[in-house]
């Protein structure tokens, strides 16, 4: 009867084990999922976008795998295929490879201040490669047993495979310790090595009792229901912490600021990043000024960027905007200066870009093989070749367009409205369009006399 009885609660935990992998594999994908179908997240190229649906992938095989020692599955070798390949190379070591990518991405752009010299999808199969030699390996010997389980001498190189990724990463994080980055990268990475360490000391303790205890059976119940609970947690965790690009977490729905914004610039603290303040100075737009200096007030660069999206030429304004912005960053603070940089880059230089802008070869490589992403004229002469195609292409037609007219006439009232201001010392405002859009270049907020002042002296500068 005792026999019996602890059959009947393994079979049970084993269920509710299986009901809590399926249900972690779920929200895994709802979370995969809800960023671009409810929020409309734009899907990128980058590793932003293929490194969560490659975690994706190596947690269900992780589940997979973890399952198939209940001997739920079957068909022919499922111990070798699932033991040796998909819960080695494509679950686990994809999870690990993928946290390593992240810190080796993170030490060259922050600490060696250039872009990686090896992309992504390409040092990511290669970190991969002894996973797979020695699954290789493996199955060239066929040491598992009936229980799925290799002998005891081969725990030894198992481990020490595991452990060395962890190392790697553990030494990657040591070295970019001194950074003070804006997204958490640091922390999520410290949290990532503590999970994969803990699974390894899990999945280890577990084996061995396994092994030494395999005629306890309700020894053997808890120690598969602990190993797919960890599993379940593990890739919940790992997923929960960010290994997308900065401001494109897409990996997690998690609030990592207070407040949500619209672009890196507000995102860094940026002056004036994105915002047009009612109490700015009106200035008189006289169209025989060359147009890098008209470009200056963020109010006519506001409506020519409207403009220039009417047209589906928009890039190079959205270009010359964030440059700008980059240009008010001191200096001497070189985090916020890559953050604004590498973000430029990948949406604007790096081929395929969403906003690729059309600049030559010379100037694209001048910029992705820079050996410092802080330096102040990094985008200088990607500029000034984007300013003359504005000047040849755009600036012509914008001064007879509706756009030039309604910010003539927006700036007319507002004129008005500051004379009347000081005719009667009252704090007069124009009423605010109604119009809320992304691209409404007359879009305004309020904020308070003060702070409106200081955030234009720091723009005209």
């Amino acid at each position: 009867m005792k026999v019996e009885s602890a059959v009947e609660g393994g079979f049970v935990t084993d269920y509710v084990a299986i009901a809590i992998s399926i249900l972690s594999m779920i929200l895994l994908l709802s979370r995969l999922l809800v960023p671009f179908l409810v929020h409309k997240v734009p899907r990128t190229k980058n590793s932003g976008f293929w490194i969560p649906i490659i975690h994706v992938f190596a947690s269900f095989n992780l589940l997979l795998s973890t399952v198939e020692s209940f001997n739920f599955l079957k068909f022919k070798n499922k111990h070798l295929l699932l033991s040796v390949w998909v819960e080695g190379p494509l679950a686990f070591g994809l999870l690990l490879s993928c946290r390593v990518t992240q810190a080796f991405q993170l030490y060259y752009i922050f600490v060696k201040r250039r872009l990686p010299p090896i992309r992504s999808y390409i040092f990511l199969p290669l970190i991969l490669l002894p996973w797979i030699a020695g699954a290789a390996f493996i199955h060239m010997k066929q040491p598992l047993n009936k229980r799925c389980h290799m002998g005891t001498y081969w725990v030894i190189p198992t481990v020490s495979l595991h452990t060395l990724y962890v190392t790697a990463l553990v030494g990657f994080t040591r070295a970019i310790r001194h950074i003070e980055f804006r997204f958490d990268e640091l922390k999520d990475l410290w949290w990532g090595i503590l999970f994969s360490a803990s699974s390894i000391g899990v999945w280890v303790t577990a084996y061995i009792l396994n092994e030494i205890h395999d005629d306890i059976s309700w020894l053997q119940i808890a120690s598969r229901f602990l190993l797919l609970i960890m599993a379940s947690i593990l890739v919940q965790a790992l997923f929960s912490l960010s290994s997308s690009q900065p401001l494109l977490t897409q990996i997690s729905l998690r609030r990592r600021e207070p407040q949500e914004f619209e672009t890196m610039g507000q995102a860094l603290g940026i002056p004036d990043s994105g915002l047009l303040l009612q109490t700015e100075a009106v200035q008189v737009i006289d169209p025989n000024e060359p147009l890098d200096k008209l470009l200056l007030d963020k109010k006519f660069r506001q409506s020519f960027m409207a403009f220039a999206d009417s047209c589906l030429a928009g890039e190079s304004v959205h270009f010359y905007d964030e440059v700008h912005e980059l240009g008010k960053l001191p200096v001497d603070d070189p985090v916020r200066r890559i953050y604004m940089a590498r973000y430029i880059i990948d949406k604007y230089i790096v081929a395929g870009a969403a906003m690729e802008v059309n600049i030559s070869h010379r100037s694209r490589q001048e910029i992705l093989t820079t050996a410092d992403l802080a330096h102040p004229n990094l985008f200088n002469n990607a500029l000034n070749e984007v300013m003359q195609l504005m000047k040849t292409n755009l600036a012509k037609d914008y001064w007879s367009s509706m756009y030039f007219m309604k910010f003539k006439e927006e700036a007319s009232m507002r004129s008005n409205g500051l004379e009347l201001e000081q005719m009667t010392g009252l704090n007069f405002s124009p009423r605010l369009s109604s119009v809320h859009g992304a691209d409404d270049p007359f879009h305004q907020e309020h904020f308070s006399k003060g702070s409106a002042n200081d955030s234009h002296d720091s723009d005209t500068q």
